[in-house]
């Protein structure tokens, strides 16, 4: 799966590099899944559909009924469709000079930030519908103008976001401006069980496969596929030994494509079938 650069790939001029970008992405396709280099800190205005992200130590999903501000960096997101035939999500970036410009002006940034998780869920609401029509309005209008009118409606969208939700919002924004990656063994281990492969939870380390493998086997000293996958069976087990599951209702949350796969490796390592320990 190929890396996009985003906002790069929307701009249609390679040399600009705008503080405020706005971008209708729309798709067709019942799911689209994609490794994220975002450049650029990013309002994802989701209006049709649902989409699921990961980042270095957390994962989120929304729907239409939420929108997310997501923190630049690498992320893995899946976009898929709901009850319609199309997605549509409106995009909005903006440069850490903008950001800071903000609150410069009406935060104080002095407050400490430890841990903040990389995106704010914001529940959409009357303002927001009306906030995304007018950004549909000043699309058309001359270069100079819309730069201008952009700048004035993204002070107005932190204005109003920071009097609705307070203080949370506010160290929110002010996490955005610090520069902290997230610890090698976090990010590791809260993705234990979740179903990515490696090289995915490679990129979201900002590594390639074999650096992240090196680097692996420096902390753990075994091999990331092992550790992983004793990890994700132990778990499996301890599911259906409580729980009133099938097999077949969980291998793929475990990162299995089939349950012929997942039963061979239960197997392996019990030395009992995965049927056997929910019977």
């Amino acid at each position: 799966m190929p890396t996009e650069n985003i906002p790069e790939i929307y701009i249609k001029d390679a040399k600009k590099n705008p503080d405020l970008f706005v971008y209708d992405f729309k798709m067709t396709n019942d799911v689209v899944k994609s490794k994220v280099n975002l450049g650029m800190n990013m309002f994802s205005f989701l209006q049709v559909g649902k989409k699921h992200v990961h980042f270095a130590g957390t994962a989120v999903a929304v729907n239409k009924d939420q929108s997310l501000l997501l923190k630049k960096g690498n992320w893995l997101w899946t976009e898929l469709l709901d009850l319609e035939a199309s997605y549509y999500c409106k995009l909005l970036f903006f440069s850490d000079r903008k950001l800071k410009e903000f609150l410069e002006k009406h935060i104080d940034t002095k407050e400490t930030i430890k841990d903040e998780a990389p995106y704010f869920i914001i529940r959409n609401d009357g303002y927001i519908s009306s906030y995304l029509n007018s950004l549909s309005t000043i699309s058309d209008a001359p270069t100079i103008f819309m730069e201008n009118l952009l700048s004035v409606k993204f002070e107005e969208l932190l204005l109003y976001l920071t009097q609705k939700y307070g203080r949370k919002f506010e160290r929110y924004l002010n996490s955005l401006i610090i520069n902290e990656s997230s610890p090698f063994k976090k990010m590791v281990e809260s993705k234990i069980y979740s179903n990515l492969k490696l090289e995915e939870i490679a990129f979201l380390c900002n590594m390639s496969l074999s650096t992240f493998k090196r680097h692996f086997i420096t902390e753990y000293k075994m091999s990331p596929g092992k550790w992983l996958q004793d990890k994700r069976l132990n778990k499996a087990k301890e599911i259906l030994e409580q729980d009133n599951l099938k097999p077949s209702d969980i291998y793929l949350e475990f990162g299995y494509n089939n349950l012929s796969n997942f039963s061979i490796a239960f197997k392996n390592k019990f030395g009992f079938s995965p049927s056997e320990t929910c019977s």
